[in-house]
């Protein structure tokens, strides 16, 4: 008879189980065989096939499709981490662009601090480490900005040393083995220990590869596909009939509002942007001008005061954007500049080189928004 996992009690310690004695070799074997037959093939991934081979894969290129993916499907990734590796094609030449370049080329990836993060390490590894990544734990946390996740994912899936990678994907497949009772993010201490624990010392590479990719593939949010799961029989989450439930989550707190308006100043086919500050949300990325970001809706006299010059201010209407701890409400105002206009901060961009202006996704709504509007 096939050795199952009990369930995590709620008192959030684990109840010592089969799991880790009959069934952790049965576990490592069963998921590496199903990554050999059914694991994703990834633009930066080296297959085990290929690993067998004598094909080794490229830290830089690892690293860079790990930062990328904390934020983003590997579908939406992989054309970005294409254009990366074609213009920086190695950690030197990554450290030696400009920050501003590096930015631009991140635009559409959310979450601007990693792109300014990975410039940062880039310039680490490139000129304090002869521009080559270290393999020990203790040395890879010591880079600019890589936590727990990236130097793990960084040492088994570029050297294939033994390492515990946890992701979103790994945290849904485990809660979901053991039926978890302790809600996230509080079960977050259990998942890593329990984790650390199953992970492969053999093929350590393939096996977090593995994990992630039963998470992202077959044991999906809402729609798990328990019949092509190669850990089924010993899932407790399944034994339930509602696999789906888990991970159960803390009652989430509502999302507050936050209001400003941005200024969409056109004229001989350029609109006016500012960088901004380097520190913060969306810290120096090129944005439209405008107010602060406040608690309550804009009131129109300050509106009217705020405005960079007197003119025919037509209302374009409202950017809405979800943050991670806040939702923002932006009101979108247009007016051509006047004739010798000249903005106190910032510059002109050429319409047609918008895309390559490095605006974050919500600044971009928002020129287009204003482009629908009104003529340039």
């Amino acid at each position: 008879m096939l050795s199952t996992i009990a369930p995590v009690s709620r008192t959030g310690k684990h109840e010592r189980s089969p799991l880790l004695t009959n069934a952790r070799e049965a576990l490592r074997s069963s998921l590496l065989e199903w990554y050999d037959r059914a694991g994703r093939s990834l633009p930066w991934r080296v297959r085990p096939e290929d690993r067998a081979a004598g094909v080794a894969p490229d830290p830089y290129a690892v690293w860079v499709s790990e930062i990328m993916l904390q934020q983003t499907t590997a579908q939406h990734a992989a054309p970005y981490w294409r254009a990366f590796l074609r213009r920086w094609p190695t950690v030197r030449d990554l450290a030696d662009a400009p920050r501003e370049e590096v930015l631009a080329a991140w635009a559409g990836l959310g979450y601007y601090a990693r792109a300014r993060n990975l410039h940062a390490c880039a310039q680490t590894v490139a000129n304090e480490r002869g521009g080559v990544f270290p393999q020990s734990l203790e040395d890879l946390r010591a880079l600019p900005r890589v936590g727990e996740y990236t130097s793990n994912a960084i040492r088994a899936v570029a050297f294939d040393k033994p390492a515990s990678v946890v992701d979103g994907n790994v945290e849904r497949v485990l809660t979901r083995m053991t039926a978890m009772q302790t809600p996230l993010p509080g079960a977050r201490l259990e998942i890593r220990v329990l984790a650390a624990e199953l992970a492969s010392p053999v093929r350590p590479g393939d096996y977090a590869q593995a994990i992630m990719d039963l998470g992202a593939v077959v044991c999906t949010p809402k729609s798990p596909r328990c019949s092509a799961c190669p850990w089924s029989a010993w899932c407790a989450g399944r034994r339930t009939g509602h696999p789906a439930r888990f991970p159960l989550r803390q009652k989430k707190k509502s999302r507050p509002v936050r209001w400003g308006v941005c200024f969409h100043v056109t004229g001989q086919g350029r609109i006016w942007l500012r960088r901004r500050p380097e520190t913060g949300l969306l810290g120096a990325m090129m944005e439209l001008p405008g107010t602060g970001w406040t608690d309550s809706a804009p009131d129109p006299t300050e509106i009217d005061k705020a405005c960079p010059f007197e003119a025919d201010w037509r209302r374009a209407g409202r950017v809405r954007h979800v943050f991670t701890h806040f939702s923002l409400e932006l009101e979108v105002i247009c007016a051509a500049a006047p004739e010798g206009w000249r903005p106190d901060v910032g510059g002109w961009v050429p319409l047609t080189g918008i895309d390559q202006a490095g605006l974050p996704s919500v600044m971009m709504k928002a020129v287009r928004l204003g482009l629908e509007t009104r003529p340039v």
